[in-house]
């Protein structure tokens, strides 16, 4: 069993495994807008992180899904990692996670039943950390190994946070460093250094419940998560939704130190080439070690502020209290133009 390398049962990695944004986007018109439903605040339109559903006493109802293909080749972190991620989008929301349930799909000839065990055995391990009830899912035989989950919250209305509320002198913070995308790929190449395996790990299974306390600050006008399309999707994301535009300070934008020489080495996952290509015109042009960077798809990433400065210290005061020392990398400015995104430093 600890021999299995799950991630050479699959093309894809994690929340690189998204399809491109440009892509969805064309994928979507056809759907057109999530409508029918008074009570259904927040659907399918402001690329939001999950939906919303007004329960009609100050509370609403939030509803994700996430799932992907194998990021680590150990099936019980696999498990965990793709559960981490899952609820990060309910935290992302300002929400509390209550109930999961769990989505499988399986190479049945290929891989042993035991082993999508542990990945499941993994899930739930996460899911009780975070008070969610695991209460069943659905399974198929499929190609590749795939997991995640579905998963309800609980949010007070007042506290919800989305994309569209980001202004202009407005502090940006991430509450995760940026680089797994380079380290995954540097892993499954063989490049990566004795000392590093288990960094990326370790980043991914950091637990964004951060959001639930940052959610009550009045003065934290935006945020989501950094998964699959990098800082810069998520970030031109929430730029879009507000008609505003950001500056990037690349000297203060926290990073794995770790993964530079691997970036310079080339490890550079095809999904940054993607999420670079999909931006075009939103970025400003940068060194290219700045797009590489702010492009590199994580998965399981940190929530991403946006927050008026008058409130920075309350931030700053709450990622204390969660063992994280937050400090800006950026401003949001008025918007210029079709650019969404400059860097400086």
């Amino acid at each position: 069993m600890s021999s299995i390398r799950l991630t050479q049962y699959s093309h894809g990695a994690g929340c690189g495994c998204k399809i491109a944004p440009d892509v969805l986007d064309s994928i979507l018109a056809k759907a057109g807008p999530s409508a029918g439903h008074k009570q259904l605040i927040v659907g399918n339109q402001g690329r939001e992180d999950a939906a919303v559903f007004d329960l009609g006493d100050g509370r609403g109802m939030i509803s994700t899904t996430d799932f992907f293909m194998p990021i680590v080749d150990d099936p019980f972190d696999f498990g965990r990692i793709a559960a981490t991620n899952a609820i990060s989008d309910i935290y992302a929301m300002g929400g509390t996670p209550v109930m999961a349930l769990s989505i499988l799909g399986w190479p049945v000839n290929k891989l042993a039943p035991e082993i999508a065990g542990d990945v499941v055995a993994g899930a739930q391990g996460v899911c009780r950390e975070h008070g969610v009830a695991l209460a069943g899912g659905h399974s198929i035989d499929s190609t590749e190994p795939i997991f995640g989950l579905a998963v309800n919250g609980l949010i007070q209305l007042d506290q919800l946070k989305l994309n569209s509320g980001a202004k202009p002198g407005d502090l940006l913070f991430l509450t995760k460093p940026l680089g797994v995308g380079l380290l995954t790929t540097a892993e499954k190449r063989g490049l990566l250094e004795a000392g590093h395996h288990g960094l990326a790990r370790e980043t991914m299974l950091k637990s964004n419940r951060i959001g639930v306390e940052l959610a009550k600050v009045k003065g934290l006008n935006a945020m989501t998560d950094v998964t699959g399309f990098g800082l810069a999707g998520h970030l031109s994301e929430i730029c879009s939704a507000s008609n505003v535009m950001a500056q990037i300070d690349f000297r203060r934008l926290p990073r794995l130190a770790e993964a530079e020489a691997y970036r310079r080495q080339g490890a550079v996952p095809g999904g940054t080439l993607r999420n670079h290509e999909a931006l075009g015109g939103q970025l400003k042009p940068m060194d290219e070690a700045h797009w590489q960077w702010l492009c590199d798809p994580q998965t399981s990433g940190g929530l991403l502020l946006s927050v008026d400065p008058a409130w920075e210290d309350d931030v700053e005061r709450i990622g204390r209290e969660h063992g994280l020392d937050l400090q800006p990398f950026g401003t949001m400015k008025a918007r210029e133009g079709d650019a969404l995104i400059d860097v400086v430093g």
